[in-house]
């Protein structure tokens, strides 16, 4: 028997039980948080159809491709906090940590997202507040320093290009 993929957004459930059906347009997330998930799952998985279609078009980017793969591998999802964005609410925002690896150095994304609900019910994605975009878990790494990924190289020949 083969094991059912963990779904990447840190749920604990599987793929298939969790995301998968907000992903394929087989159900509406019912919450702003499910829906923060799937985006997450989203990204991870380079899914730029469900990332603009659950976008709010008044902040849609013109980027057809937002998951663009920048060197990026999401490792794991922590939700922080939630305000409204219930089944019965019209707004919510959910504040998360998205952890990522840029490159071999691990970095992490802290953001307040704030969701409403359209016309037919479903959850849209508005915007985020980013104050410190990005964090990184280890000090920054030099132009001149060896580069972090082993090749020997300074960081400003290798992967600080």
């Amino acid at each position: 028997m083969i094991p059912a993929e963990a779904c990447p957004c840190g749920s604990d459930e599987s793929f298939a039980d969790c995301c998968s059906p907000y992903l394929s347009g087989e159900r509406a997330a019912p919450t702003a948080e499910a829906l923060m998930r799937s985006r997450y799952t989203a990204y991870v998985r380079h899914d730029d159809a469900y990332l603009l279609a659950s976008w709010d078009p008044h902040t849609r980017p013109d980027d057809p491709h937002p998951s663009a793969d920048d060197g990026s591998t999401w490792t794991g999802l922590k939700i922080l906090r939630t305000e409204a964005g219930g089944e019965g609410d019209a707004e919510g925002v959910v504040e998360f940590i998205a952890s990522c690896d840029v490159r071999g150095t691990p970095a992490q994304l802290h953001e307040t997202s704030h969701f409403r609900r359209d016309d037919d019910g479903r959850w849209l994605y508005v915007d985020g507040d980013t104050r410190q975009p990005i964090r990184r878990s280890q000090p920054k790494v030099g132009r001149n320093e060896p580069c972090p990924c082993g090749s020997g190289k300074k960081y400003k020949k290798c992967c600080g290009k």
